[in-house]
């Protein structure tokens, strides 16, 4: 298999977003001044100014003055806004662990009205529950100590915009990013990509859990993060996977065969792994295996890198939660589940459901 194509010429220009070069411009990275004054584009893209890096003082222009912002409390920070056409390479962020849910990651595609991408950031780079966790997947990489990276790429033809909303009544602090980017013709058959975040808390007794509904349009599903909480003692990861496409209506075309069969794994997860394309975490595990008690919560991922699952007009996916009960039979459990759905399709797509209040995301 040809490795991303890293041969082949390109008619693109390489552009990296930082605090120091806020509209990744050529030939203007590490610019900021050491001033009291804030630079020209952190005013246009309507940044908070801190002053420069007080490390900087003595070296002034060129010597890291600006490496990361402060996202005011309650409020929105715009960290991309750019004219297409071009794609995405790579996002890398990190910020505290105590915000992983409080910031909210959106993306918007080409001027449209609903983003395109939802989720807190934790969550989107498969840290749930607010717990750093190192992530060696493809699509997604996590290193210590908490080096979010993302690998998606993410085409977009008249423009890109990125913006971060802080739901916490404080400023977080220490808020780094830096986004790789290609300017360049995007070709005619390339989808756009997505992200939405879900929870259901607990979950309705006898509902299966839904990762995506209410998708329209052309495309193909390429993964699933979930946040698992047990509520009931013992084995949990009984339930089945089921993509509902082009149609289904209550038997899905997809149906697999267990939820740790899915996460690539069986006989209920024998220990933590991440692997390129599949893993899983018990955040209580003991000597790295799991321990399955109640209030235990665990962190699982799977990318549909070589096996999308793609639709023509319209797309379902869902989980079931069972357990067991007495006499060796199903229970039907009623957990704390969330979830973080990755796909790509043609625009224009249906607007996401409301993402909830803070209270409603809140690991307690």
């Amino acid at each position: 298999m040809e490795f991303f194509g890293i041969t082949h010429l390109k008619n693109a220009q390489t552009h990296l977003i930082t605090a120091e070069n806020v509209y990744g411009q050529k030939g203007r990275g590490g610019m900021a001044q050491v001033s009291s004054e804030p630079q020209p584009e952190v005013l246009k893209i309507g940044q908070r100014w801190d002053g420069p890096n007080g490390s900087a003082r003595d070296l002034g222009l060129k010597w890291k003055v600006r490496p990361c912002i402060t996202l005011d409390g309650n409020s929105e920070t715009t960290i991309m806004d750019t004219d297409g056409p071009g794609r995405i390479t790579h996002i890398w962020i990190t910020v505290d662990t105590p915000f992983y849910r409080d910031l909210i990651l959106r993306v918007w595609w080409d001027g449209e009205e609903s983003p395109s991408v939802e989720a807190p950031i934790g969550d989107f780079f498969c840290c749930g529950w607010k717990t750093r966790i190192n992530i060696l997947a493809l699509p997604i990489n996590v290193n210590p100590s908490g080096g979010m990276n993302s690998y998606f790429p993410m085409p977009f033809r008249k423009h890109a915009k990125i913006m971060v909303e802080n739901r916490n009544p404080n400023a977080v602090g220490g808020f780094f990013y830096a986004i790789s980017y290609e300017s360049g013709e995007v070709g005619a058959d390339e989808a756009y990509f997505h992200a939405q975040f879900n929870r259901s808390n607990p979950l309705t007794y006898m509902d299966d859990y839904v990762i995506l509904d209410g998708v329209q349009g052309r495309g193909h599903y390429v993964g699933t993060q979930m946040c698992w909480q047990q509520n009931s003692e013992g084995w949990w990861g009984e339930g089945e996977i089921k993509a509902f496409i082009d149609g289904d209506d209550e038997f899905p075309t997809y149906c697999g065969t267990g939820t740790e069969d899915y996460f690539g794994g069986a006989w209920g997860f024998g220990s933590n792994f991440s692997a390129p394309f599949l893993g899983f975490h018990d955040l209580k595990a003991t000597g790295g295996r799991p321990t399955n008690t109640v209030g235990n919560r665990h962190n699982l991922y799977r990318f549909h890198i070589m096996d999308p699952i793609r639709f023509e007009s319209d797309l379902r996916v869902t989980m079931q939660a069972i357990g067991w009960r007495s006499e060796g039979r199903y229970l039907p459990l009623q957990d704390d589940i969330s979830s973080v759905a990755y796909w790509y399709q043609t625009e224009p797509h249906s607007t996401f459901s409301p993402l909830g209040t803070r209270d409603d995301l809140e690991v307690i």
